[in-house]
């Protein structure tokens, strides 16, 4: 009697880099413009991008009315191809990669030591829910703030987030269904907090 090898289902828990490695080749994660050498032991690290905005505001906000919202203002690189931060600025911006999760998939960003070793916050908002940009993929969405009491020359195409990724059962509701979502494949930085007050969820990303 042949013995045959029961199959090997994928682990829940944290992906370390083979389990990454065969998430992408199995479609469940996406990853674009990405390189091997960014892959790290349990995580994939992310590159700055291009685009980047800072909030303007000029009167009280109310997270209930959108007409109070901060206003997004264009902070296009310098001649030098720097992005500047400005002490007490808070900058959204864009990663060079797009990233898509599958619905057995969420993931935790975060900024690297050697930013926060400068003073420098690189995300306020860690989830990456089950579901996110797929199946394209779609741009993260790095909040940086600077406490330092000078400028900060931040510099395109250089890693500046990583993205761990644990897998689970699949989600009941994708976050792509969810009401207010950033899902697709166009960066949205816009919050959309007013249009989810009363509700009982709030999807972070």
């Amino acid at each position: 009697m042949r013995f045959t090898p029961p199959l090997l289902r994928p682990r829940r828990g944290v992906l370390s880099d083979r389990d990454i490695r065969a998430a992408i080749r199995r479609g469940e994660l996406v990853v674009t413009d990405s390189e091997w050498p960014m892959l790290r032991p349990a995580a994939v690290g992310l590159r700055l991008g291009t685009e980047a905005y800072v909030l303007s505001s000029h009167q009280p906000v109310d997270i209930a009315q959108e007409i109070t919202f901060p206003r997004l203002v264009a902070r296009p690189a310098d001649e030098h191809g720097r992005i500047v931060l400005r002490p007490g600025e808070v900058l959204l911006a864009r990663t060079q990669e797009r990233v898509g999760l599958s619905d057995r998939l969420a993931g935790i960003l975060d900024g690297t030591s050697n930013y926060a070793r400068l003073g420098i916050s690189v995300v306020l908002s860690h989830q990456v829910s089950p579901g996110y940009g797929m199946p394209m993929g779609s741009p993260l969405t790095l909040e940086i703030v600077s406490r330092l009491r000078h400028d900060v020359y931040l510099r395109p195409g250089v890693r500046i987030a990583n993205l761990m990724l644990l897998r689970g059962s699949r989600a009941q509701r994708s976050y792509r269904d969810m009401p207010a979502n950033h899902s697709t494949p166009h960066w949205s930085v816009r919050s959309r907090l007013s249009e989810v007050v009363g509700e009982d969820d709030h999807p972070a990303r």
